[in-house]
């Protein structure tokens, strides 16, 4: 074979191999080929672009790894261990869970011996309000502060046009908004030529029964004092909801130029009597904004603090609830509820966690025995077949 050493005619030497650390790096030097180098390599030739990747560990994939091997000495400890924290942490979570006082009434009326059946097929606009008294017993007291909610039932707030249908720059305070509200709160956007205020399907649909709560003992009635400050998030009424600027603190004259939501009995700046709770930054409308995630859901409606440490917030006996039936839902078959809750450091009644962690955990351990028995029956047995003589 002819070697590749020299040229035709004596001319100079023509390299044409690269060093080892070259060809790693992927930056081969000057010569055949190579633009900007002279004949014979004599001048420096230019960097060759290649994509090649550098010849580090990260781009070559050489860094160090770890891969389980899993084996009956790591598998089986494994299920027994999640089985013993996952089942007392389960049992302790649903044991808290059940301590957690609940009571809660359905008010929607739908039933004939209901005494809101009466008020079941009423408007939006229905003067006077309609009204309806249950009387109820609470086998237990109440001990801690108790909460209570209203609960709707296929109310579908997860809509996309419903969840978009708003104007945060008006419910901020933005004024220019306020007279000039976001397309998106079609067809609330507007009425009789003016912009409503709040605008949108959400601040349209506000939840607007009243609720009062009484304690009978001996035919004697004594209401129960419900707050209704306290029961919106913290960023809300004091971030996301702001009331308009102006000239004074008269609401009135804030709002001038702008209607209410066509179902509002009244304008936005008349929802309470108390200045740092009205208009924008109410509660009641604050949480009814949250939207929920799913059509049946609850939301805060008034607190009964405890007042002392020596009787229960709410002891055990006779109660009525008298109810101003303004909101209807009987036209989407709805339904509307009442709940009295304590609550626990873990939140609300819900046994699904503590039932999910004993599940979990005792799946886990069954597994556990199942595999040791079989690694037991199986795993010393000789697998390496038998070879006759």
């Amino acid at each position: 074979m002819r070697s590749v050493s020299g040229a035709e005619g004596g001319g100079g030497a023509m390299a044409v191999n690269y060093s080892a650390k070259e060809e790693a790096d992927g930056h081969p030097s000057g010569g055949v080929g190579v633009p900007g180098g002279g004949a014979g390599g004599g001048g420096a030739g230019g960097a060759v672009k290649t994509r090649k990747p550098d010849n580090t560990a990260f781009k070559q994939q050489r860094l160090p790894a770890w891969q389980p091997i899993l084996t009956a000495g790591t598998v089986l400890p494994a299920f027994f261990i999640i089985g013993l924290i996952f089942i007392p942490i389960g049992i302790g979570i649903f044991v808290t869970s059940n301590n957690i006082r609940e009571y809660e009434i359905d008010y929607t009326g739908t039933e004939p011996s209901s005494p809101c059946n009466k008020c079941l097929n009423v408007s939006w606009d229905s003067t006077p309000p309609c009204t309806c008294t249950i009387n109820f017993t609470l086998e237990h007291s109440f001990e801690s502060n108790v909460f209570m909610y209203y609960g709707l039932s296929n109310f579908y707030q997860n809509h996309r046009r419903y969840v978009k249908s708003r104007d945060d720059s008006q419910l901020n305070g933005d004024n220019s908004s306020l007279l000039n509200p976001s397309k998106e709160c079609e067809p609330y956007r507007t009425n009789e030529d003016k912009p409503i205020a709040p605008c949108g399907a959400i601040a349209n649909s506000m939840f607007n029964d009243t609720l009062e709560l009484y304690r009978i003992d001996n035919d004697t009635r004594t209401p129960i004092t419900l707050i209704k400050k306290g029961i919106a998030w913290w960023t809300d009424k004091n971030v996301k909801f702001r009331n308009p600027t102006g000239d004074g603190n008269n609401l009135t004259a804030l709002f001038q130029g702008t209607t209410k939501p066509v179902n509002w009995p009244k304008p936005v700046y008349m929802l309470d009597s108390e200045p740092d709770n009205n208009g924008f930054i109410n509660e009641d409308f604050i949480v009814w904004m949250r939207t929920a995630a799913l059509p049946t859901f609850r939301k805060l409606y008034r607190l009964i603090e405890r007042k002392n440490n020596l009787q229960p917030t709410l002891q055990a006996g006779n109660y009525s609830l008298e109810i101003a039936y303004n909101y209807p839902v009987h036209s989407f078959d709805g339904r509307k509820r009442m709940i009295l809750s304590t609550i626990s450091w873990m939140g609300g009644k819900n046994p699904f966690l503590g039932i999910a962690y004993i599940t979990v955990g005792s799946i886990c351990f069954f597994l556990g025995v199942v595999l040791l028995i079989i690694h037991h029956k199986y795993g010393n047995r000789n697998t390496s077949a038998d070879i006759p003589n």
